[in-house]
């Protein structure tokens, strides 16, 4: 029974990812706008009522990888070590993203990579949904940073500070740089970033 619901996870899993493959495809080709549910389907080869089982909305087809990083911040806070400050340990885990040119941080150049985000901060419906996915981030950090406004407040200010340093090493990169070439002014700039957080 145990290997049947493996198998049936895996599929589920694979099927999630193919839907979300050729959404994206058609994204990137076509503009977010310009394509339809039904197109989408169509291309994965399921019905419309299959894929909403898959993704609530047309935006989630692009966000859900974004998704996968919810609370990242919250962990990082809650898995630091000890000693360590909770800004101490949000701006290593930044800069550790910036070495492995994670595209979270806006510093990787693959071209599909530079075209997914270009999709994400120039299509309005995406850029508001991406907003709300902050604003989750945004309580789950100050949960994990403590009680009251001054917690609220500080996770506000690291989660735009990240949004910025992220967006700033995209733009960057969308104008014909080099990741590599980008990334002394990124670590200089999270280093400014979080050094003034402080």
């Amino acid at each position: 029974m145990i290997e049947a619901t493996g198998l049936r996870a895996r599929k589920k899993a694979r099927t999630h990812d193919a839907i979300a493959d050729a959404a994206i495809s058609l994204f990137l080709a076509h503009g977010f706008d310009q394509v339809s549910i039904n197109d989408i389907a169509a291309a994965a080869e399921i019905s419309k009522p299959t894929l909403f089982r898959y993704f609530a909305t047309k935006e989630d087809l692009v966000l859900h990888r974004f998704a996968d990083h919810n609370g990242e911040a919250a962990r990082v806070v809650r898995d630091r070590r000890p000693g360590d400050s909770p800004l101490t340990a949000l701006h290593r885990h930044f800069r550790d993203g910036l070495d492995r040119h994670e595209p979270l941080t806006g510093l990787n150049d693959h071209p599909a990579v530079v075209a997914f985000h270009r999709l994400v901060f120039t299509t309005p419906s995406l850029a508001g949904r991406l907003t709300r996915y902050m604003i989750e981030d945004e309580k789950a950090l100050a949960g994990a940073l403590g009680p009251g406004i001054e917690s609220r407040l500080r996770a506000a200010q690291v989660l735009a500070v990240q949004r910025v340093l992220a967006q700033t090493n995209w733009q960057k990169i969308a104008e014909g740089r080099t990741a590599h070439d980008v990334y002394p002014e990124a670590v200089a700039d999270a280093d400014l970033a979080f050094a003034q957080l402080r």
